[in-house]
């Protein structure tokens, strides 16, 4: 029988991916007693064990997230962690890998603020890559916030102070109690509707934890992350933080930074319009002023006051150096030729069997051919000798041949 075996470590991994597959398991809060707590100090790094009455699991919390920690961990105190769950697959434990951790007594309602923070996060509804970048100029704003408060006074003066171009749509909402988010949901989805605004400021002034509670809600977070165009989060005073800010296109520490990251300064668009037309101005004088004494340099020249005897006075001069250009390499060509003629005059002057004679050689004949050798000659032969001075004729009466 054949088998397919995994190894272990196939099976701790395969069981890894199916923690980490589901998406249940990517964010939990979890919430127990801290025991057997170490602090690696050489990598920063905390292992403990989280328990309750019933059950316990491993945990670790790896430096990045162990620095960012506002209180010390210690044996026996409670806390709320949240994080994901995992398998190290070298020895197959089950554990948790811890990335925030609170101490349990933070209430009910900042414990669902967590819950619902880590389930959108989990879901990727504050993912920054999601975020969209604010019109540069902006057509229309909407207001989503009470029409009562000091907030929306705040934003309208700002926008109009600093950008009056732009449409204002104010939708009054209740900002806190138990009609806020209904209000909320409704306004969002008739300005969707609407399709008129460039950027959607919600927001409100400051108050206590739950007087901002509202701005918590998932389904108006839901509702957001579903907006056509830009959200700018404003909720509360710089201090404050709500699951709308986190799922919002900006987060506005205030409702007056709100309108003023809203829109572009009037008064700065215009100085700066004003700063590019003197520049260009500048620009085109200083053109004027080049392209003008170019113009007077072409108009004073002499090619341009007498042409007729500017171009033909210049051909002139350049057929005199063509002349002389002539003149020179004919003379040049000549010299190397008689130089090269004497050369070779030499040379043959040296080749000449009549300087060779001269030295006392002669040269043989018989019979009108030249006889270079004695092997052509017999006893009694009619020889013609020619010297450098004259000929003789003479008869062979011996041979004598070399070894």
């Amino acid at each position: 029988m054949n088998l397919s075996a995994l190894t272990v470590k196939q099976l701790n991994l395969y069981v890894r991916s199916l923690l980490e597959g589901d998406p249940r398991l990517a964010s939990v809060l979890v919430q127990g007693e801290i025991s057997n707590f170490k602090n690696h100090y050489a990598s920063g790094h905390f292992y403990f064990t989280l328990k309750d009455n019933d059950a316990s699991i491993r945990c670790v919390m790896f430096r990045t997230n162990a620095s960012r920690l506002k209180f010390e961990f210690q044996d026996g105190m409670q806390v709320i962690l949240r994080g994901r769950v995992s398998v190290y697959e070298k020895d197959g434990q089950y554990q948790f890998y811890c990335e925030e951790a609170y101490p349990s007594g933070i209430g009910d309602i900042a414990m669902q603020f967590e819950q619902t923070k880590a389930k959108l996060e989990a879901e990727g509804l504050f993912n920054a890559d999601n975020k969209r970048p604010l019109p540069k100029f902006p057509k229309c704003i909407a207001v989503v916030t009470s029409d009562t408060g000091a907030a929306v006074q705040d934003i309208l003066n700002i926008l109009s102070r600093r950008w009056d171009l732009a449409e204002i749509i104010l939708c009054p909402v209740s900002v806190q109690g138990e009609n806020a988010v209904p209000e909320m949901m409704d306004a969002l989805e008739r300005l969707y509707n609407l399709n008129r605004a460039d950027v959607i400021i919600i927001g409100r002034g400051g108050g206590s934890k739950e007087d901002l509670w509202a701005f918590n809600s998932e389904i108006l977070a839901r509702k957001i992350y579903e907006s056509p165009v830009p959200v700018i989060s404003a909720v509360g005073h710089e201090t404050d933080f709500t699951i709308c800010d986190f799922v919002a296109d900006l987060r506005a520490p205030t409702p007056s930074a709100a309108a003023e990251l809203a829109v572009a300064d009037k008064t700065d668009i215009s100085n700066r319009l004003e700063n590019y037309k003197t520049s260009l101005s500048n620009s085109l004088i200083a053109k004027y002023a080049l392209n003008k004494t170019k113009l007077e340099v072409v108009l004073n020249s002499q090619a341009f006051k007498n042409p007729q005897d500017f171009f033909i006075n210049k051909r002139y001069i350049q057929l005199d150096r063509f002349e002389e250009a002539l003149k020179r390499n004919a003379n040049l060509k000549v010299n190397n030729l008689k130089l090269k003629t004497l050369s070779l005059a030499e040379r043959l002057d040296n080749l000449s069997p009549l300087k060779v004679m001269a030295r006392g050689f002669t040269v043989t004949q018989k019979q009108g051919k030249t006889v270079n050798s004695v092997k052509y000659l017999n006893v009694g032969d009619k020889l013609e000798l020619t010297f450098s001075d004259g000929k003789a004729n003479a008869t062979i009466t011996e041979i004598f041949k070399e070894n």
